[in-house]
């Protein structure tokens, strides 16, 4: 009887010890912007200025283990381009990525990314794109 008492203590205890954690906040400890990534979805080559076609990648970097729902909302034009969102469960650092393409080629100018924790802004980042010598500006479909 006392090893079942000690036994359902231990299961008390684990599940409430893994309730407590899955509830504690993502913390976002960088944005960055850049043309690659690494093999742990951070930016390689960061830059602000990007070609026509080019893909534009994103990655937020989150620390301290939690949960939630990453997303961006990409303008250009003060029109929204995309808003991708992503739920990210993390038990340390990590990071999240959103790429930006465009098939066609992206239009000449500038760019913002608004970025967003479970629906609240926590940072923008801007850029932007120069036409390539030789090219015309095509539109982002």
């Amino acid at each position: 009887m006392r090893l079942r008492c000690v036994s359902l203590a231990t299961v008390i205890l684990t599940t409430y010890v893994a309730a407590c954690g899955s509830s504690r906040p993502l913390h976002i400890t960088a944005i960055q912007l850049g043309r690659s990534l690494n093999s742990d979805h951070s930016v390689a080559e960061f830059t602000t200025v990007f070609g026509p076609h080019d893909t534009v990648y994103l990655s937020v970097l989150t620390t301290g283990g939690g949960s939630g729902t990453i997303s961006v909302r990409w303008t250009y034009g003060g029109k929204v381009v995309g808003e991708p969102k992503k739920r990210v469960a993390d038990r340390d650092v990590a990071a999240t990525d959103f790429p930006l393409q465009s098939a066609a080629g992206f239009p000449p100018g500038q760019y913002s990314a608004e970025i967003f924790l479970d629906g609240k802004s926590v940072g923008t980042r801007t850029f932007r794109v120069e036409a390539s010598p030789g090219t015309s500006p095509q539109h982002l479909r």
